[in-house]
């Protein structure tokens, strides 16, 4: 069904170290700048929040990047836990075939 095989980085890993790691940004800073807590900024990073399209929208604004860079890298964790978790379940369902 899928073939990823090693887990995806979640959104948070990616916003610390390629973001605010690389341009010296406190996690304080950064929640100033976009308007929000440092609770919520600290959770994403630390994959206890996911990245809602609200932060991506703003993350986008802020760092000059794509709001779809954001959502993909979430979606593409959330699909990988959600296949790991329900192996067994989609395991279980055969695809639909046509008869002849």
């Amino acid at each position: 069904m899928n073939n990823i095989k090693r887990e995806p980085a979640h959104p948070g890993e990616i916003l610390r170290s390629e973001f605010l790691e690389e341009m010296g940004i406190t996690q304080v800073e950064l929640a100033k700048a976009v308007n929000t807590t440092f609770r919520t900024i600290n959770e994403i990073i630390n994959k206890r929040r996911n990245l809602s399209p609200e932060m991506a929208l703003k993350l986008s604004k802020y760092f000059g990047t794509s709001v779809e860079l954001w959502l993909n890298l979430q979606n593409q964790y959330d699909i990988y836990i959600l296949l790991k978790k329900n192996k067994n379940i989609l395991d279980s369902i055969h695809p639909y075939r046509v008869s002849a």
